[in-house]
Parts: C-alpha cells; structure tokens; sequence
C-alpha cells in the first residue's frame, strides 16, 4: 500500500504544480506584475510549504536536528537537482534581477547562518561540533532578515506593476486564477506529505539511517514541488519563474523556515551539518558562476549540477 501511496503523492505533485504555474503566470498578468516577483513570493512560498510543514513540526516536538538536515538537504537539492534538471530541459535565462540581487542574497544568508551557528569558531573541522547551535535570538535574526526580504519584493511589485513588463502570459479570470493558485498549492502539500511519509517508510524498511533519510529522501521529498514546478515553468518557457522558484525557496528555507524552528525551540548543530553549509555556499557560487557567465544555465551547465549532486549523495551515503 506504502508504493500506492508514493504513486499518488507524485501524480498529486506533478498536476499541483501545473496549476500553480498556469495560475501564478495569469495572476502576474493581471496584476501587472513580473514572473520573476511571483516566482520569488507566491510561488517559493508555495512550494516551501512541504519543508515548514516537515521542519516547524519537527521543532514543536523537539526534533530539531530534523529541521536543520530537511532544510540543508533541500536547498542543495534544488540547487543542483531542480536548477541542473530544469535548464537540461530549456536554458534558464536569468533576470538581471535575480542575477544583481536575489541570488548573491542566498548565498549571503547562507554564509550568515553559517556564522550564527558557529561564530566563527571552526571546531568543526576536526569533528568538535556539540556547542554549536542556533538559539532563539539567532532565529528572530533569520526572521527580521526575511522581513526584510520580503518587503524589498513586496516594494518591487507595487513599482512593477504600473510598467509594461513586455512578458505576454495567458490571462483567466480573477477568480481562476485565484482558484488554480490554491488547487495547485493543496495538490503540491497534500503530494509532498504522501510522497515523504511512503518514501521515508521505504528507507527505514531499508535499514538507512535517520540523518541519511533526513538528508536525501525527506530532503528530496519536500523539494519534490520546486523540482515538478520549476520543470513544468522551463517546459512552457516561463524562465523566471522557474529560476526565481529555487532562489526564492532557498531563501525562505533558511530565513523562514530555520528561523521559525529555532526560534521555537534551539536547534543544536553538529559538524556534518555545518560542513553541509559550507558546501552549500560553494555549490551555489559555482551555480552563480555558470548562470552569470552567459546570463543563462545552459544544457551543459546544467549537467554539471546534476554531476555536483551525485558527488555529494556518494559523500553523505560513505560518512
């Protein structure tokens, strides 16, 4: 029953985002808003909701350690994972935008929690890593700096929306728009449950272990929206908002979600979890780079993301 369950979390997934893509898009028509602004709001608010679930629940019971690999594990799969898979199938063209401000943000934020959680002690270097922790103060710090992003996006779509963006989107109703958007994010939650607890089950029938399940099929299952979302907006040609997704869902992954968690309850971080951050940092410069270089993600470039993510499944699999 565990694989009817997997199946039917994946078909949920794939129309969910369906929706929320055709809906987001009119909705940015409409309101005169660029893809980009919604890709980076509405739609990684959307898509995130799978990882809040998993984490925000997983500090309410004290599970924190949980919160920490979901959040690492996700952000590093949509940046290898759904970025690599997504410009395989067109080449993302990146927004100047996203490129002069959102992107150098992401990694900025993850090198900013990477020093809350160490203070720039490198203990963990040699394995020494059981003071490290985000306490309560360091989450409302998260949690002020994703205000913070969010009114600077909030400021750019109310300058947006009173310029010809020139993007030419199908346009529905108000009202369908609105519908699809919410059919689509109940489809996207409901899936990602269903996918995460058969997938989660099926490991631990497995003998894997917690921190490996937690990194690789939680992480991938919570990511399942951004990987099926961003593919369906690459498929139809929507770059921006295929791009603006995963930036915008890393963002609120570590501002939102990891700032939300400890601030509920400290989260204790350990060594692995703090190398995690620093590979985070590398992988999304070079991400950075490849998309900088030619203002686009090419077909070959995304490959190389894909390769980056086999090295590191094989490095958390033999730690």
């Amino acid at each position: 029953m565990v694989y009817v369950f997997l199946v039917l979390g994946f078909v949920l997934l794939i129309k969910g985002a369906d929706l929320f893509v055709d809906g987001s898009s009119s909705a940015a028509k409409l309101l005169k808003i660029p893809a980009i602004i919604i890709g980076l709001t509405v739609v990684a608010f959307g898509t995130s909701m799978p990882e809040a679930s998993v984490s925000i629940t997983a500090a309410l019971k004290g599970q924190n350690g949980l919160a920490v690999s979901n959040v690492l594990g996700s952000n590093i799969f949509n940046l290898l994972i759904v970025l690599g898979c997504s410009a395989v199938i067109s080449p993302l063209k990146a927004s100047p935008t996203v490129l002069k401000k959102e992107f150098p943000f992401s990694i900025v934020i993850t090198a900013v929690l990477m020093f809350l959680c160490t203070d720039l002690s490198f203990g963990w270097l040699s394995g020494g890593a059981e003071g490290f922790r985000l306490d309560r103060i360091d989450g409302l710090v998260l949690l002020l700096l994703f205000l913070v992003f969010l009114v600077s996006q909030i400021r750019g779509a109310l300058k947006a929306r009173n310029e010809d963006s020139g993007e030419d989107y199908e346009t529905m109703s108000p009202f369908k728009s609105v519908l699809l958007i919410l059919a689509g994010i109940a489809g996207i939650i409901l899936g990602g449950d269903l996918v995460v607890d058969s997938a989660s089950e099926i490991a631990v029938q497995y003998g894997l272990s917690q921190s490996f399940i937690g990194l690789t099929i939680v992480a991938m299952g919570t990511s399942l929206p951004e990987l099926v979302t961003s593919m369906v907006a690459a498929q139809k040609g929507e770059n921006d908002l295929a791009l603006g997704n995963v930036v915008g869902s890393n963002i609120f992954n570590i501002l939102l979600i990891l700032g939300a968690s400890s601030a509920i309850s400290p989260i204790t971080i350990d060594g692995e979890a703090v190398f995690d951050m620093l590979l985070l940092i590398v992988m999304s410069m070079a991400a950075y780079v490849f998309t900088r270089s030619n203002g686009k993600l090419s077909k070959k470039e995304g490959s190389c993301l894909l390769v980056m993510y086999a090295l590191y499944f094989v490095y958390i699999y033999l730690r």
